[in-house]
């Protein structure tokens, strides 16, 4: 049976934090701990050893694959800071036209700081991936 790798654990995301060697980094990170919180009013919870999840939703797969997930989040990585958002909503491209300067994948979106993107923007696609989630996972 398939065992789920990413999963919630009772880390400490300050601790996390704390650990990232870039200065400017480990300032977007508590920032962008900031603006999830704020705009999901779920707790910060670590995903696996590098991701900073908010709520939690349960996903099924055609397939049978099961699992959870963070609703949202975000991993300060070395290279790029990762943010997570819920994939196949309508609303993702318009959103991300309007973020600023990224890189997208199909559930990350990647950028180098966070400077470089519009905080109004970046909540408003808080708030449209935990509506679209919510709507199709009733999470």
């Amino acid at each position: 049976m398939y065992e789920q790798k990413t999963k919630v654990t009772d880390n400490s995301v300050i601790e996390f934090i704390e650990q990232i060697a870039s200065l400017k980094k480990r300032e977007d990170a508590y920032k962008l701990l900031d603006i999830f919180s704020e705009t999901t009013g779920f707790p910060a919870k670590m995903w696996g050893p590098s991701i900073i999840g908010f709520g939690t939703y349960h996903y099924k797969y055609a397939t049978g694959h099961e699992g959870d997930a963070p609703l949202v989040g975000f991993s300060p990585r070395k290279a790029k800071i990762s943010l997570y958002f819920a994939a196949g909503d309508a609303q993702r491209e318009e959103l991300l036209q309007r973020l600023g300067k990224h890189k997208a994948g199909k559930a990350c979106v990647y950028v180098n700081k966070l400077d470089d993107i519009d905080a109004v923007v970046l909540k408003e696609f808080i708030e449209q991936s935990v509506k679209f989630l919510r709507e199709t996972h009733g999470a």
